[in-house]
């Protein structure tokens, strides 16, 4: 899947790593990006088409699949996070909201979805997840669990939607210097560097991205018998 030419739908895409996924795709020569956020009036960057579309809710993402015919690219980034492990979300509300979002919202986009690309050659569906699809710890314990489901819900999409041509790819990473990872104390990588590496992976024709080095460590470990997410903190 190439960006020349391409017509991307970003979800997320007013700040942090939907922005710069926004700023490459048109730099990589893109013919038309829909920046979807829930406020569009916070979509700023010159060259993209806003578009106002919450992923959790079934009516608006209907809308955006009617009126964006065109989509040849989907990035699924649209994502929040609580910070908690599963003990302490006693009435799992924390769990349920990220859980809309994360993954029922990329479901939600995804079935939508899917027959836009089909109509226009296949495409490509991009979801962005995490190193927390692997490894779980208290910090963001119910969050890592919404990421895992994510991973999952990738992996059956590439299947299905393998017979109409369109390529599924999935992008794990690890702490992104963005508002979702402000007050975490860990190295970070930049936005921009996670996106060069997402869609250099997806104009390769990668079926997963990973894109930084701890992401890379942690994935290698789960067939051995020291794997990441079995090690104590």
């Amino acid at each position: 899947m190439q960006l020349a030419n391409a017509v991307v739908l970003i979800t997320g895409a007013n700040r942090g790593i939907g922005l710069a996924f926004a700023r490459e795709a048109l730099a990589r020569g893109a013919r038309r990006v829909y920046a979807a956020a829930r406020d569009p009036s916070t979509v700023t960057l010159p060259g993209v088409q806003a578009l106002p579309l919450d992923v959790t809710d079934p009516d608006q993402v209907a809308r955006a699949a009617r009126e964006c015919r065109d989509v040849t690219l989907l990035v699924n980034n649209a994502g929040i996070a609580a910070t908690g492990g599963f003990l302490q979300d006693t009435t799992l509300e924390a769990t349920r909201r990220q859980l809309e979002t994360n993954f029922f919202g990329m479901l939600r986009m995804a079935q939508a979805f899917a027959p836009v690309l089909a109509g226009n050659g296949g495409g490509a569906m991009l979801n962005v997840l995490s190193i927390a699809s692997w490894i779980n710890r208290p910090l963001l314990g119910t969050y890592g669990a919404t990421k895992s489901a994510a991973w999952a819900l990738t992996n059956g999409l590439r299947h299905e939607l393998r017979e109409q041509g369109t390529q599924v790819t999935a992008l794990h990473m690890g702490f992104v210097d963005t508002d979702l990872a402000r007050g975490i104390e860990m190295p970070k990588s930049t936005p921009e560097a996670i996106v060069r590496a997402a869609f250099d992976g997806l104009e390769a024709g990668l079926p997963e991205v990973l894109a930084d080095e701890a992401t890379r460590q942690v994935k290698q470990s789960l067939a051995s018998a020291q794997a990441a997410y079995l090690a104590a903190l």
